[in-house]
């Protein structure tokens, strides 16, 4: 009989559905464990259910059980694949918890940059009655999503509700619904010149490290804006600030940044054409119940065939 150790906290009849799905495997619910506890259950266990330092240590030793690691975010750049790879496990994550909250938070920047609604959250901090001079209509505009997963796809509905003109960049440059025209990576700096909002859904690769950089802003209308809601090292703050400083582009949304967290004295605070918020555009009450749905799809098709079959992590492509 295999163990199941969680590293994630769930509710009791969570847990009960997760014994029910694979039942010849114990459970262990090593959350609140100490952390040598811990790492003693997880060295024994062959499926993990969560991620973190804990974690990370256990796969380092020598003669651990894994044959799954199911990490319950979507990201795995902080995960060493190499070392999954080398141990012949499956990684899994949780891509599709996303696209509702993130999609929301998106246009939330969005409308707030477009429609003043940050600047007027800050005169009122300030006791203020300062009307804006112009402010700008999302309708009609056209909308780069970089990144054109189950999250872009989800903001390209939305955008076509407000009779955007949607243009997609994704890896394959495969067509998708709801998406006007697709692109591949090759022509990102073409689809960036016609665009009114970029959006930066990306992982982090090696493909995708600081692809946004200063040729991309400057390749960018002066009357755009930048939202980063795709993994901070994507982009390269320093270009990025300059841009914004030089006025090279209109202003900006982040959610996720290059060095977590923000430095207090760092000079994206003081700039009034950002929006910042510290990498929770993915939070949602009802994060653990969809991540919950993958678990238990993946463990079914564990107890019928041995391998998780739902968001098996590509571990050359990295994500």
């Amino acid at each position: 009989m295999g163990t199941i150790v969680s590293v994630q906290s769930f509710s009791p009849d969570q847990i009960s559905a997760i014994q029910a799905a694979l039942p010849d495997f114990g459970f262990v619910d090593a959350s609140g464990l100490d952390a040598e506890t811990a790492r003693k259950q997880l060295k024994s266990a062959e499926i993990i259910l969560g991620w973190n330092r804990d974690v990370k240590k256990t796969l380092f030793e020598e003669g651990i059980a894994l044959k799954w690691l199911q990490n319950l975010g979507a990201g795995v750049d902080h995960i060493p694949l190499d070392r999954i790879q080398a141990l012949g496990a499956v990684l899994t994550n949780a891509s599709g918890v996303h696209p509702f909250q993130i999609s929301e938070s998106i246009f939330a920047m969005l409308l707030s940059l477009t429609r003043g609604v940050h600047r007027a959250v800050r005169s009122q901090l300030e006791r203020k009655w300062q009307p804006s001079k112009s402010l700008g209509e999302a309708h009609g505009k056209t909308i780069a999503i970089v990144g054109a997963g189950a999250i872009g796809l989800e903001t390209a509905k939305i955008a076509k509700a407000f009779g955007m003109r949607v243009i997609g960049v994704r890896r394959s440059g495969a067509p998708a619904e709801g998406v006007d025209e697709m692109a591949d990576l090759a022509k990102l700096n073409e689809v960036l010149a016609q665009s009114d909002y970029v959006i930066n859904c990306l992982p982090l690769t090696s493909e995708t490290r600081f692809l946004f950089g200063q040729a991309e802003f400057e390749a960018m209308k002066p009357t755009a804006y930048y939202i980063n809601i795709g993994r901070g090292a994507t982009t390269d703050t320093a270009a990025l600030l300059s841009a914004l400083r030089d006025g090279r582009i209109a202003g900006a949304g982040l959610d996720v940044f290059e060095q977590e967290p923000l430095p207090e004295d760092h000079p994206l605070w003081t700039l009034e054409n950002v929006i910042l918020t510290p990498h929770e555009a993915g939070n949602t009450d009802s994060y653990i119940e969809r991540a919950l749905d993958i678990v238990l799809d993946n463990l079914a098709e564990y107890r019928s065939c041995g391998s998780p079959k739902r968001n098996v992590v590509d571990l050359n492509a990295q994500y």
